[in-house]
């Protein structure tokens, strides 16, 4: 079992840490920068995407067809 004066600055401790709620400091708090999905996947799907409305456009303006 602890001594008196152990206990003692335990409470003080966390009666301390009780007024402190909710203001830790920003570098304290974990950041995350976890992207779903990778730079090369995004990189590759906007190129196929924007990609294929350009390549649809210039056929499109090309064979003369009203859309």
């Amino acid at each position: 079992m602890p001594s008196a004066q152990t206990m003692k600055l335990r409470s003080n401790n966390y009666k301390e840490n009780i007024h402190k709620q909710g203001k830790v400091p920003k570098s304290l708090l974990k950041k995350e920068e976890n992207l779903p999905v990778g730079p090369i996947l995004l990189g590759v799907f906007l190129f196929v995407v924007v990609g294929s409305a350009l390549f649809q456009i210039l056929n499109v303006a090309s064979s003369g067809q009203d859309v």
